[in-house]
């Protein structure tokens, strides 16, 4: 889940005497990624065993967002916050809710040395492991998704240098936990990848797999389409040679519906509230009525013309399946899920069932976004235990529990 989306351009400086041309380096640049692309690209996945174990571990899960990333309190990562966020009684209310493990998102900024990537500072390893091993400890696997702010993501679209110092930090990474029980703990290269380039960013992609793979042989690795991780740029990509990849996608869809209400997103959704799920053309008249842009408005109407219901949704779901099954690969959601701010709770319980249940038909494993934010499963005040949300529980086909152990 990410909050922006800019894009970013570079200009390099004149080249010296002798040095290659701006055109000749740009292909040398491209070269240089295909290559790595090709040596690691483009083969079926014949033999995906342990990916396949690890996958059985990712069934049912939810984000743990706002901990080591997303962190929008003015003191940032600090010490205090990463032992008051989450605790080891959210840890235990997620296992006794039913889910098998959880997505930790990781900001590799605050512990990122530019031109010493490799060396992430003690201390805030020290937070994480005791993160790592609170979730470990109850039973549960965990992503450990690194979860960048949108400026980090879109220098490595641009940036090669910037390319070759975030696989250091990734084989530094890797290298730390190298030593936990790799069908338990899988790494995700990055969230939602800003990349509009799909040839660069599986180029990238390529290099920091391999730089991963030199630091944890063993671990499963998570990749992801280009361009926000959506479920059209899964299908537009081969898989790598590596068989110990699970390939990841976010499902948003229909994202008019999904993320009424956000002050972050396209502007005109935040006009929306209570846009129903299922929609008909005659349903979502009064939702499009609060949109004052006539041309807006009419993609609320559109949403009402397309029929979003669970046929549509298994439609797309289904894409995904048929992709996996044409390359043998493993496929996981790592994001679904409803702003809750402004949907209607039960049209927002249809649509995760909905989702879930599709997921579930193609067995593919779901992470639910996300456990006490926006899109919550649960209700958290400062101070007070978290409150599981009965209907967001049953639509996720998970039990409530009677007291978390």
């Amino acid at each position: 889940m990410n909050e922006t989306i800019r894009m970013g351009t570079g200009r390099g400086a004149p080249a010296a005497a002798g040095a290659p041309t701006f055109c000749g380096a740009i292909i040398f640049s491209l070269a240089a990624f295909f290559f790595a692309g090709t040596a690691i690209y483009g083969q079926t996945n014949s033999d995906s065993a342990a990916a396949r174990r690890h996958a059985a571990h990712l069934q049912r899960g939810i984000n743990l967002s706002e901990w080591f990333a997303q962190v929008y309190d003015a003191k940032g990562y600090t010490k205090e916050h990463f032992e008051a966020w989450t605790t080891a009684q959210d840890i235990a209310l997620i296992k006794a809710m039913g889910f098998d493990h959880v997505r930790l998102s990781v900001n590799p900024q605050p512990m990122f040395r530019r031109g010493q990537a490799d060396r992430i500072p003690e201390e805030y390893l020290g937070y994480l492991d005791r993160a790592v091993q609170m979730i470990l400890g109850r039973g549960l696997a965990v992503i450990i998704d690194v979860h960048p702010d949108s400026d980090f993501k879109q220098k490595l679209a641009t940036d090669d240098s910037f390319v070759e110092q975030f696989a250091d930090y990734w084989r530094a990474l890797a290298r730390h936990y190298a030593a936990t029980n790799p069908d338990v703990v899988a790494f995700e290269i990055l969230n939602e990848p800003e990349f509009h380039d799909r040839f660069r960013w599986q180029g990238v992609q390529a290099k920091l797999t391999v730089a991963i793979r030199e630091g944890a042989p063993q671990h499963t690795i998570i990749v992801a389409g280009a361009y926000w991780s959506s479920e059209s740029e899964l299908l537009f990509f081969d898989p790598l040679r590596d068989a110990n990849v699970i390939y990841n996608f976010h499902y948003y869809e229909p994202h008019i519906f999904t993320h009424q209400g956000a002050t972050w997103s396209t502007n005109f959704v935040h006009y929306l509230k209570e846009l129903p799920y299922p929609s008909t053309p005659e349903n979502v008249q009064a939702a499009a009525a609060l949109i004052p842009d006539a041309v807006n408005r009419l993609q609320a109407i559109h949403y009402g013309l397309d029929r979003w219901n669970a046929a549509r949704v298994d439609g797309e779901i289904g894409q995904v399946a048929a992709w996996a099954k044409r390359w043998n690969a493993p496929v996981t959601c790592n994001e679904f899920g409803v702003y809750r701010k402004a949907a209607n709770p039960e049209d927002r319980a249809a649509w995760i069932s909905d989702v879930r249940t599709m997921l579930e038909k193609y067995g593919i494993g779901w992470t639910m976004w996300d456990y006490s934010g926006g899109f919550a499963v649960v209700t958290k005040q400062e101070g007070r235990p978290a409150v599981p949300d009965a209907i967001t529980v049953k639509a996720l086909g998970l039990k409530m529990p009677a007291v978390a152990q």
